[in-house]
């Protein structure tokens, strides 16, 4: 990708109307579940102008939308406050390696740290490297289980 490709992208909050564009890259970054469009799009609307969640996009002129992230913020005990959480950053493979996902991160730390959160935090299996390289430490081990309960087939649906 080019120089110009690499500033393209722009960076902005994520509305309704980019539900179709997002979605292929939501799918596309699931390995631990397979996601359903209507409980994607039913989210997407939930989430959308809390202010203790983030959803952004990554745009570019050329592509339309090459990335998005989603972020969410939640009180501690243990930090005296609030801690911020990325769940999700995902970029189109033609635009891994040309900024966008650190423009995404960038402007999720400016969220985190206008929210006063003590700090943002993730987990990744793949991408270890990258997030090294933007100053982020390997700070723990990461556990989950889903309870039976849990399952995606089973879980209840977010009304609109």
């Amino acid at each position: 990708m080019s120089a110009a490709a690499m500033t393209a992208a722009t960076i902005r909050p994520a509305t309704v109307a980019d539900a179709d564009a997002v979605w292929p890259l939501v799918r596309d970054f699931a390995t631990s579940f397979t996601p359903d469009h209507d409980a994607f799009a039913g989210i997407l609307l939930a989430l959308l102008g809390r202010d203790d969640v983030l959803v952004l996009v990554a745009e570019s002129d050329r592509d339309g939308v090459v990335g998005y992230l989603l972020a969410a913020l939640h009180p501690t005990f243990f930090a005296n406050g609030p801690v911020a959480g990325v769940e999700e950053v995902m970029v189109a493979p033609t635009y891994r390696r040309t900024g966008v996902g650190a423009a995404l991160m960038a402007e999720a730390e400016k969220w985190a740290d206008a929210r006063g959160a003590a700090y943002l935090s993730l987990a990744s299996r793949r991408a270890g490297p990258f997030y090294l390289a933007l100053g982020y430490e390997d700070s723990a081990t990461f556990y989950k289980k889903t309870p039976p309960s849990g399952l995606p087939s089973t879980r209840p649906r977010l009304e609109e």
